[in-house]
Parts: structure tokens; sequence; C-alpha cells
């Protein structure tokens, strides 16, 4: 199946969900709506064969709103076919349901977005840090957070 077929059959079987469709040098993103996404995503595995979550990922746009985006890259390995949903996320809620009751790799993927980005997953089995410690302030892959870490002023030192 290509990626138009696809896009095509979700557009229709959904219509209103998706919001925009962007191809660029061979790969297709749809923007869909966030209260829509594990629907969404249950059509694609079951019906279209997107039997493999590749990643998910947060993307932070510090100064737009929404500010930050989640990201997902699926594939079908019977067809080689590519597609990725985003979904944008408001700063005020951080949130998006978990996917990972379609695909069980979302586990630790919505894990490594909550713990590096912040943004968090309803329903998500358990949802806690993967990479830093459970005490661990802030997450560090936001744009605003401290380029040295939480704790450490600007290195005062000088190079020589």
């Amino acid at each position: 199946m290509s990626e138009n077929a696809a896009v095509s059959q979700l557009s229709e079987k959904f219509p209103g969900s998706v919001l925009a469709v962007t191809e660029f040098r061979g790969d297709t993103t749809i923007l869909v709506k966030k209260e829509e996404i594990v629907v969404l995503c249950t059509f694609l595995k079951k019906e279209l064969g997107f039997n493999f979550l590749v990643d998910l990922c947060g993307i932070d746009n510090l100064g737009q709103t929404p500010r930050y985006a989640v990201v997902y890259n699926l594939r079908n390995l019977s067809s080689k076919a590519n597609l990725r949903l985003k979904v944008l996320v408001e700063q005020s809620t951080a949130q998006v349901d978990t996917v990972s009751g379609v695909w069980a790799t979302a586990n630790w993927l919505e894990r490594e977005c909550w713990d590096l980005m912040g943004i968090s997953f309803a329903n998500h089995p358990d949802l806690r840090r993967i990479l830093l410690p459970a005490d661990w302030q802030g997450h560090p892959l936001r744009k605003d957070y401290p380029l040295q870490g939480p704790d450490r002023e600007p290195y005062q030192g000088r190079l020589s």
C-alpha cells in the first residue's frame, strides 16, 4: 500500500481528523487531531498494516502555539511503506493519549518522550523516568532547559 492510499483511506474513514498532509522528499506527514490519535493508530495498524511503530518523539517549538508536537513514525513491514503522524500539544496540558495499547513499543518510547521532553501520556501503564534518575528536576530536551543543567551556574573559568 502506498502512503497516498493510506492518506486517502484515513481521510475517508475519519473526516475532520486529518488536519494537513505534507509530502517532502518522498516522506508523508499527516497532522491529525490529538484527541483521535488512538483511534487513528488502531485503524492504521489493523486495517492498513502499519504494524511497526519505528519511533515516537517530542518536538519543542518554543515561542509558538501550540508549543509541543508528538511525532509517530510508522512502517508497514509487508509493503515497506512509511508514514508519519503528528499531533500538536498545548503547553498548558502537555499531554496526549497513550498508544501503548496499539503498539507495545510505545510504552518505552512514550516514557522517553515524557522523561526528556515533559509530554505526558494519559492512560500509560507505567509512566516514569526511563533515562534520568527518578528525582531529576525538569526535562532536558526542552529548549528553555538550562544548558549546563538545573544545578549549575554558567562556567566562569578562563579557557587557556
